[in-house]
């Protein structure tokens, strides 16, 4: 990763606000809270031609023993030894902090390898720049005064950031691939996506909504480039109390419309609490959480890919036939999406966790497929003559002829003499014999119907 520069600093200083200044939009989660940004946060920053990578940082806090601050005092560290520069945040309203102190005696031993440049946010006014001089006592040269919530001197700032970048040109369109993983609190989302990049990026504990913010992490994968979107816990609305959460579920959201393939995480244990009951998995009345469903319908709705991640796997007693029962219960209960696509992994025991990249991949690669006219005609319209579509308004309905509109996601166009007549059983029909052909597992299609000219 070229051009990396992370924002440090303690507490409720405006790194957040400064990161989303700088990133020119809402990113990060800005709450008057302190300590909301737990994980390191990355944005990419376009300025004069010129990209760098922003990391976001939680508050650090020196010497505590509190779970949550021991674990962001590693992610700073972390970040401060990625980046190329480091933008040390400190309150000018608020004058200069012990923990100011200490973080400013921590810099200094990069100072030598890494610019560092002082961030003396919240001068929201030239008259009030001569706040910020008393920081020059932190050893860390001229503070840059700066107001992080109106966008004060943050030009300079960037100036001054990128003075030794260089410009880019870039004439091609991102092809990125984007996959979300998405959940409930306490799925083992955070664990996939550690399991997978091979480090600790997110913070993992036991408690549910651990992870607030989307974290975006690049890998590599047979040749392509991945961006791997950690997110926060889904709740149903009622068990949001904090503004914070409600931000986070915003978040979460917003990853599944950027993203090409949601990954879905489902507890095995919730899953087949059931099982408590009885000894006998094929009798044990159990279905999806009507949460999971609605994020399902979400993901359909939204028209991406989706992959089922049935973590925890390694802590349920099982037979060889265990998973193909769950999968089989599961699809019974959600009749309308025979089509999904299903993963049994541990995170923790790293079991088949290599199967949540290479099958997200191919569910990638059905969505953006594209299926010749002459095959889907040569295809369909046998069913069609074989199978009918009942008339409903007194005439016959004929399709004379299919063709795939669009792909990612997957579109298909029927042209008929009365496409309001087409009944949405006949529809359905259609559509299973487009995947019984030509697969599109894992894949929403869209069908739609158009007069023959």
């Amino acid at each position: 990763m070229e051009n990396v520069v992370a924002i440090v600093g303690r507490p409720n200083v405006g790194k957040s606000t400064l990161f989303n200044r700088l990133v020119g939009k809402q990113t990060a989660i800005v709450h008057p809270t302190s300590g909301v940004t737990r994980d390191r946060n990355y944005g990419e920053v376009e300025w004069t031609h010129k990209k760098f990578f922003l990391i976001d940082t939680g508050g650090f806090v020196p010497n505590s023993e509190e779970r949550f601050e021991k674990a962001i005092r590693t992610h700073v560290k972390q970040a401060i030894e990625e980046a190329d520069e480091i933008l040390f945040v400190v309150d000018s309203k608020n004058g200069i902090h012990p923990i100011d102190t200490e973080i400013a005696n921590m810099l200094r031993k990069y100072s030598g390898d890494k610019k560092i440049i002082l961030v003396a946010n919240k001068a929201d006014t030239v008259e009030k720049e001569s706040n910020s001089l008393e920081f020059y006592s932190l050893g860390l040269g001229e503070p840059f005064p700066v107001s992080a919530i109106n966008g004060f001197n943050t030009g300079d700032l960037l100036d001054d950031i990128t003075q030794n970048f260089e410009r880019y040109t870039e004439n091609t369109e991102d092809t990125t691939i984007k996959f979300a993983i998405i959940g409930k609190p306490n799925a083992g989302k955070s664990s996939i996506a550690n399991a997978i990049l091979k480090e600790e990026r997110n913070i993992v504990t036991e408690i549910p909504g651990t992870t607030r913010d989307t974290i975006d992490s690049k890998i590599k994968y047979h040749g392509d480039e991945i961006i791997l979107i950690d997110t926060a816990g889904l709740r149903r609305q009622a068990k949001i109390k904090e503004s914070v959460e409600f931000y986070s579920t915003v978040r979460t959201y917003k990853a599944i419309e950027r993203c090409n393939v949601a990954i879905l995480v489902v507890d095995a244990e919730d899953l087949l609490e059931e099982l408590n009951k009885t000894s006998d998995i094929k009798l044990a009345k159990f279905k999806l959480d009507n949460q999971d469903a609605r994020i399902i319908d979400d993901v359909i709705r939204l028209r991406k890919g989706l992959l089922i991640v049935v973590n925890k796997w390694d802590l349920i007693e099982k037979d060889s036939n265990t998973a193909k029962i769950v999968e089989k219960k599961i699809q019974e209960h959600l009749r309308s999406y025979s089509y999904l696509r299903f993963v049994f992994i541990s995170a923790l025991t790293k079991q088949r966790i290599h199967k949540v990249i290479e099958d997200a991949k191919e569910i990638y690669d059905e969505r953006a497929k594209k299926v010749k006219t002459s095959e889907l005609n040569e295809a369909l319209l046998n069913e069609i003559k074989s199978t009918p579509p009942q008339s409903t308004r007194g005439k016959e309905i004929k399709i004379n002829y299919i063709t795939q509109l669009r792909t990612s996601p997957p579109i298909f166009g029927f042209f008929t003499n009365d496409p309001d007549g087409v009944a949405d059983n006949y529809k359905r029909f259609l559509e299973k014999k487009i995947r019984a052909h030509f697969g599109y597992k894992g894949v929403p299609i869209e069908l739609v119907f158009k007069k023959k000219n």
